[in-house]
């Protein structure tokens, strides 16, 4: 089992990482001036996306 498995079944861990996810966007928008927000975004979905941490699937229990 690898490291990123046990963090695709830890949901305390997935939560943190998002608000940490959700920081960033911010500072980078903020220091960028929403010039690349769209960019931003996209990264941020897929680098969720391969953690497992979808924010279009429903929640899982």
């Amino acid at each position: 089992m690898s490291i990123f498995d046990r963090f695709k079944s830890n949901r305390q861990a997935q939560d943190k990482a998002k608000d940490m996810s959700d920081v960033a966007e911010r500072k980078v928008n903020d220091r960028t001036g929403n010039k690349y927000e769209s960019q931003v975004d996209d990264a941020q979905r897929k680098i969720e996306g391969s953690l497992g941490m979808d924010r279009d699937r429903p929640e899982q229990p």
